[in-house]
C-alpha cells in the first residue's frame, strides 16, 4: 500500500482535529487520504465481475475512511495508512454483502461443494457421484440435494456483462450471444420443406390437402371434411390410405432418401410435425 510521509502541516491538522473535532478539518484529512480508498477499491474490484463499478466501491470505502479518521489515536504511534486499510476494505466488503442476493452461508457451502467436486474428479478420474460428494462433505443425501439446488444461484451472470471486446465502439454483451430458442433452425426448416414435397409428390390435390391441413395446419378430420365437402369418415379413410401408400413407396426407395425425417418414417418410426406436434406414422399406428 502506498504510504506517504506525514508532513508537519498534516500532523498539525491531526492535532487540531482531535482537539476540536471540527468537520472542515476532517474534510481536509479525507482529501489527503482519499487515494487510500481508491487503491483498496481497485484491488477489490480486480476480483469482481465487470458489472461492479469501481466508483461504487470508492463511495462505500469513503465511509470506512471517515470511521478511521474519527477513531484514530495519534498517541499509539501507528501509521494511519496501516490503521485505516482494514476499515476501508471492511466498509467495501460490507456494502458488497448487502447487495448480494445469496446468503453468505449458501455462498460458502457452494464454494466447498465446488472444491470437493474438483478434488474428487482428480482422485477418481471422472465426475463424482452424489453419494461420493455427500461422503466427502459429511452431508446427508437430503442436505446434499438442497445444496445442489441452491448452488446454481451463486453463479448467476448479468446479461449486461461484457462477453468480449471488439474493435468497434459497441462491446458484445452476454445477451447478444444467447441462443434464441424461438428461432427456426435453417437445416430443420429445409428438411421439413423437402419432406413435405416428398410425401405429397404423386398425390392428388385432395390427398395433398388432407396431409397438409392435418399435419401442418392442425385441423381435425371433421374440419378437413368441411373444407373438402367430404364426410369425416371419408377423410379418415383417405388419410389411412395415403399413409399406407407412402409407407410402401418409401420402403421401395429407402436407399435413396437422404432426409432424416423421411428415413425415420421409412423405418417405421414416427415423424413429429414442426408446428402442431402431430406425428406422421406408419399405417398400422394410425386408427381410423
Amino acid at each position: 500500500m502506498p504510504a506517504a510521509r506525514i508532513t508537519p502541516q498534516i500532523r498539525q491538522l491531526w492535532i487540531r482535529f482531535k482537539a476540536t473535532g471540527e468537520r472542515t478539518l476532517r474534510n481536509v484529512l479525507m482529501e489527503n487520504y482519499l487515494h487510500l480508498v481508491k487503491y483498496n477499491a481497485d484491488r477489490i474490484s480486480a476480483r469482481l465481475p465487470g458489472e461492479v463499478e469501481s466508483d461504487d466501491l470508492v463511495s462505500a470505502g469513503v465511509f470506512g475512511l471517515v470511521d478511521a479518521i474519527d477513531s484514530f489515536d495519534l498517541e499509539r504511534g501507528v501509521k494511519f495508512e496501516t490503521y485505516c486499510a482494514p476499515r476501508i476494505r471492511g466498509a467495501i466488503l460490507d456494502e458488497l454483502r448487502s447487495l448480494d442476493w445469496v446468503p453468505r452461508l449458501v455462498r460458502s457451502r457452494a464454494a466447498k461443494l465446488e472444491e470437493a467436486n474438483r478434488t474428487l474428479e482428480v482422485e477418481l478420474g471422472r465426475t463424482p457421484y452424489e453419494d461420493e460428494l455427500a461422503k466427502r462433505l459429511n452431508l446427508a443425501p437430503g442436505e446434499l440435494d438442497k445444496l445442489l439446488r441452491d448452488a446454481p444461484t451463486v453463479s448467476l451472470v448479468s446479461l449486461s456483462r461484457k462477453h468480449y471486446e471488439t474493435e468497434s465502439s459497441r462491446d458484445v454483451r452476454e445477451i447478444d450471444v444467447l441462443e434464441d430458442k424461438r428461432g427456426a433452425d435453417p437445416l430443420v426448416e429445409t428438411q421439413n420443406r423437402d419432406l413435405k414435397a416428398l410425401v405429397t409428390r404423386g398425390l392428388s390435390r385432395a390427398e395433398r390437402l388432407v396431409l397438409i391441413l392435418y399435419y401442418y395446419e392442425a385441423m381435425t378430420m371433421k374440419e378437413i371434411g368441411t373444407v373438402l365437402d367430404l364426410s369425416e369418415s371419408r377423410v379418415s379413410q383417405m388419410h389411412s390410405n395415403i399413409l399406407g401408400r407412402l409407407k410402401t413407396q418409401f420402403s421401395q426407395r429407402n436407399g435413396g432418401v437422404r432426409c432424416p425425417a423421411a428415413r425415420a418414417t421409412i423405418l417405421g418410426q414416427t415423424w413429429r410435425a414442426p408446428r402442431n406436434g402431430r406425428t406422421l406414422a406408419p399405417r398400422s399406428a394410425v386408427s381410423a
